[in-house]
Order: structure tokens, then C-alpha cells, then sequence
């Protein structure tokens, strides 16, 4: 039952900037992303795991007193694209790093920019991806979510009463990924990360790196479930229509954070994706509609873009629970 295409040409009118989020929380709202800082001082710990790396510097603050910065870089697969291993730092090893600061200036906490070895090894968090010149013939192969993170789209209209009233009260503790839930649409395919598309002949997969997730899309002309089971990822059917992979999903789980800054996701959200290689076939260009009546007046929209990257391999994920609350998400 293809209960979505009337979605496609809606038209928002009340619109308002979302601001955009990287990896797990708003970056923007928890650090000064305008101010860089630049510390020199001696690496007291490494912590290489899941969802963040985090790196912790020993150096003076202005009394001369020492004092320990926790910085925050990014997964580990993003990072090891970018030249980074797990013994790549050592305590005591001496270095400079350019941070953003935490907007609470009583947190030695950052956001890692860059970090420069005594021997000269120069390393940035999230450089490893990059446009590739080959071209893909269908949806299948693996697709760089990197490259196109920094132009994609969300936009939202109006908030009902209640989902106004969630995005004001949430806090950093409401997240579910603090607990290593997986993200559902819009930010699984949001996220600048590998994700692995097969064809089969009655389905269509998708595995993201992240959280390793895997998403079924349902090509055998089957509709939704009456009173199906609601997943973190919901229950998808898909078909073409020309050259575009149109995806509809329905019966999503409950999620707080489901539908990005604070927003709440619920029983009645419903989402259409639409998938179409570019026309030299080194990009899939992604657009999507979720509508969510019971927080959403108005649907979302919003767009993605990903490179394809046929040399690349995704990397496991592995959430940490520890790891994944040193610092709640937004």
C-alpha cells in the first residue's frame, strides 16, 4: 500500500533554520564553534572507543596551575579514515592541539580541531573522506556519507504544542544514543559515514556504519502491517519510479529524540525517501519527507547527498555505554 505519494509536493511554508547537528549532539549549542584555541601540553590519557575518541591534554591555565581538557573527536572509523590508530598517542607524548572550547568555560571540555605531534604528525578528526572519481551504474556499493555533510538539509515548519513543549524541556540526558540507541531517520542518513547498499531480487539493504545499523526495504510490492511490531527504524517498502528508489516507512518506535533538536518522534510518524544517482554517477542524491502529526504541524524535509566510494570498507561501530555518557548527547 503506497499510502505516501501524495507526500511529494507539499509546500512549507512556515519555515525556520535547523541548526545543524554533528555526529551525536549540537555541536553549535555545546561548543563555541567561532573561538580556537590553541593548547600545548602532554597527552595524560587516550580513550579509543565508540561513540567518541576522546583525548585527554595536561597543560597550564593562566595561573600556571596544570589542569586536564577533555577533547572530543570523532568515531572511531571517521577517525582511522583520517590517520588516526588506537596507539597513534601514548601518555606523556608532547602535543599542540587547536580546540573549539566549551561555551561553559568552568569545563576544561572541546571539541578537537586538530592535533600536532612533537614529531611533526599532523592529525585532523575527520579528514579521510573525500570525492572519488568513480562511477557507480546502479544503487549498489558502498557511499561515503562525508562529503556531503556539511550541505545537508533539515527543514522544519510548524511545532504542535507538544512538540514545542518537548524540544523546550529537553536536556543533554534525553538522548537515547546515551544508552547506544541507534539514531533513526532523518540522522541515519544524515551521518557522515560509510553505508553499504545490495540489491536482492524482493528487498533492499542498507548498512550504515553507524551503530551498525541495517535497513530493510521491501521491493516485492508488499504494503505495511496492520498492527505491525514498531522498530527503532520502522518497517519500509520501497518501489521505482524511473530511475528513483522511492522508500516509505511506517511503524516507528518511540523515540525522544527522533526527529532531531529535541524533537520527539511517535506512533504516527511516516517518512518517503527518495534515492537517485546524479547523472555521472559519483554521487546518490537523498531527499526525504517525515510527517509526525502528533509533534509535527508541518513536515520535515530535508536532503543528503553520498560519494560513491567503492575502495572503502565499512568498520565495526560497537557502542561503548560507558564511552557513550562521558558526555550526554544534545
Amino acid at each position: 500500500m503506497r499510502a505516501s505519494g501524495y507526500m511529494h509536493g507539499l509546500v512549507i511554508t512556515a519555515v525556520f533554520a535547523a541548526a545543524p547537528v554533528s555526529g551525536h549532539h549540537g555541536f553549535a549549542s555545546i561548543f563555541d564553534m567561532d573561538s580556537v584555541v590553541t593548547l600545548h601540553g602532554r597527552v595524560s590519557r587516550y580513550d579509543w572507543r565508540n561513540p567518541h575518541v576522546y583525548i585527554y591534554v595536561e597543560t597550564q591555565d593562566e595561573s600556571g596551575e596544570m589542569v586536564e581538557w577533555q577533547l572530543e573527536g570523532d568515531p572511531t572509523p571517521i577517525m582511522t579514515r583520517s590517520g588516526w590508530t588506537s596507539t597513534i598517542l601514548t601518555p606523556g607524548d608532547p602535543v599542540t592541539v587547536r580546540i573549539n572550547p566549551d561555551r561553559n568555560p568552568e569545563r576544561k571540555h572541546a571539541l578537537l580541531v586538530s592535533l600536532t605531534k612533537a614529531d611533526g604528525v599532523f592529525l585532523t578528526p575527520r579528514s579521510g573522506g573525500g570525492a572519488s572519481s568513480a562511477r557507480a551504474t546502479s544503487l549498489a556499493g558502498i557511499w561515503d556519507g562525508l562529503t556531503g555533510f556539511n550541505a545537508r538539509q533539515f527543514i522544519y515548519g510548524r511545532l504542535t504544542e507538544k512538540g514545542a513543549a518537548a524540544q523546550a524541556e529537553y536536556t543533554e540526558a534525553d538522548n537515547p544514543t546515551s544508552d547506544c540507541v541507534p539514531f533513526p531517520l532523518p540522522t541515519i542518513v544524515a551521518a557522515p559515514y560509510l553505508n553499504e547498499i545490495e540489491m536482492l531480487d524482493d528487498r533492499i539493504l542498507i548498512r550504515s556504519e553507524l551503530f551498525n545499523v541495517e535497513r530493510t526495504f521491501y521491493t516485492d510490492g508488499r504494503g505495511h502491517p496492520e498492527n505491525g511490531e514498531r522498530t527503532n527504524q520502522g518497517h519500509s517498502i520501497a518501489w521505482w519510479e524511473g530511475e528513483v528508489l522511492v522508500v516509505d516507512t511506517a511503524l516507528y518506535a518511540d523515540n525522544r529524540a527522533g526527529n532531531r533538536n529535541g524533537i520527539p518522534s511517535g506512533a504516527q510518524k511516516h517518512s518517503v525517501e527518495r534515492y537517485q544517482l546524479s547523472e555521472d554517477g559519483t554521487q546518490l542524491q537523498i531527499d526525504y519527507v517525515i510527517e509526525d502529526p502528533e509533534y509535527l504541524v508541518d513536515p520535515m524535509t530535508g536532503s543528503m547527498a553520498w560519494s560513491y566510494a567503492p575502495n572503502r570498507e565499512p568498520m565495526p561501530f560497537g557502542c561503548d555505554p560507558e564511552n557513550a555518557r562521558l558526555f550526554e548527547f544534545e
